[in-house]
């Protein structure tokens, strides 16, 4: 008989978390040091057209996330959420090692663009397994905690945009512009490397949920999921959308801030900061929240309010120009962007059976972030530079609000599994 101490709840959710954080930390410094990267890899004839490649390369490599959604997904409903999600953190140490590593444009020519692309390619396919299990996970261990749990997935998003943000606040004021383009944008990839082994070694020590263990599974989960779940799947594509959107948007701030708003890098990575606080710190509260009064109450409460305030927000920022008004709408858009992530995961994880939770949630989670948030920065450029308007940010978000409140009506509405979650119990 087994003597082996029980892993608690604690080490769980920061192992979980910590492929995540890894994640988003390197879509985050991708995004802050865009116009390093830009400078770097990505010359063109004018600026624009070089950020636009830049962040083109940043969605591409969401175009593979539904691709290692499925294979990952599938391979941890199969296999186990262990094993998933070792193979997911070695793939993200590899993609950040390339980046930290790769020569510029002027050295190495056209294979640098190459080199920048696969390692983003590898990143987003190893992401896109990364959150289905890792949630599965999590709310298998703690079936009466799922809200608080499975939020510190998205809470350490919100750590992880502190974090990279701390390190462009700090390298903007200690480097200068020429020392960031030479080689101080690599510091914070070279930081993100230390990340990788710890999560490895910390995986290494946990341990599948018996009730997953228990449970029946199928050979097929990719089949079962697109044959008799599509509505589930279109569902969590829809509720995903707006969250999505708005985190890119969060992540596209120093670059807007500098480009479109004139300031300086220090303001815009400051701005950056205060989402990362807010996301850190009322996240898990709002997971906490869910499992009282309901995920999809407390979620279209969110949706209701950006749908209503994200323009009146934007136009205040565009009219006053200055650095209180760039921070009011980061706070308000990190804020309403808890309140709705806290209760995502666990939403999205009870949707689908055990068998098939993780293949379903990766296979919608990803499928969401690559349509509606991978592309979100270039998205954004382009609108901008179509309407000439720095209000363009807020129709996209509008846009995504609405479909993520008509995914949560049908779900409110639709025939639900027992483990979905409407009211307190």
């Amino acid at each position: 008989m087994s003597t082996a101490k029980p892993i608690s709840l604690t080490r769980i959710v920061v192992a979980t978390s910590i492929g995540n954080a890894l994640e988003w930390f390197d879509i985050a410094i991708y995004a802050f040091f865009a116009v390093y990267i830009a400078h770097n890899f990505f010359p063109a004839g004018n600026e624009t057209a070089s950020m636009l490649l830049t962040f083109g390369s940043f969605g591409a490599s969401y175009l593979i996330r539904p691709l290692g959604g499925v294979v990952l997904g599938s391979y941890a409903d199969r296999h186990g959420r262990k094993a998933a999600l070792l193979l997911t953190v070695s793939l993200m140490m590899v993609g950040t090692a390339i980046i930290a590593l790769l020569p510029t444009y002027a050295q190495i020519g056209v294979a640098a663009p190459i080199g920048i692309f696969l390692a983003r390619l590898i990143q987003g396919f190893s992401a896109g397994g990364e959150f289905g299990a890792s949630t599965a996970m999590l709310i298998e261990h703690a079936p009466h905690r799922r809200g608080f749990l499975a939020s510190w997935q998205f809470a350490t998003q919100g750590l992880s945009t502190l974090l990279a943000s701390l390190f462009g606040y700090g390298l903007v004021k200690l480097l200068t512009h020429e020392e960031l383009l030479a080689w101080g944008w690599r510091i914070p990839f070279f930081f993100g490397l230390l990340i990788g082994p710890a999560g490895l070694l910390m995986r290494r020590c946990l341990d599948d949920a018996h009730s997953f263990k228990e449970a029946e599974h199928t050979a097929t989960p990719v089949r079962d999921v697109l044959l008799s779940q599509k509505s589930m799947v279109l569902a969590a594509i829809g509720v995903i959308t707006v969250s999505t959107a708005v985190n890119y948007m969060l992540q596209y701030v120093p670059t807007f801030a500098i480009r479109q708003l004139k300031m300086d890098a220090a303001t815009g990575f400051a701005a950056s900061i205060l989402a990362g606080v807010i996301l850190t710190v009322v996240t898990p509260f709002s997971g906490w929240l869910s499992d009282r009064i309901g995920r999809l109450k407390q979620m279209a409460m969110a949706g209701v309010l950006f749908a209503l305030t994200i323009y009146p927000v934007f136009l205040y920022v565009s009219v006053s120009g200055s650095a209180w008004a760039l921070y009011v709408l980061v706070g308000w858009l990190a804020l309403l962007k808890s309140v709705y992530f806290g209760a995502l995961p666990a939403l999205m994880s009870e949707i689908f059976p055990p068998a098939t939770r993780a293949t379903g949630m990766a296979i919608g989670y990803n499928v969401g972030v690559t349509v509606f948030g991978g592309f979100a920065p270039a998205i954004i450029v382009w609108l901008i530079s179509a309407t000439g308007s720095n209000q363009a940010p807020s129709f996209y978000l509008m846009f995504t609000t609405l479909i993520s409140l008509a995914a949560l009506a049908y779900i409110a509405q639709s025939r639900r599994p027992p483990q979905v979650q409407t009211s307190a119990a």
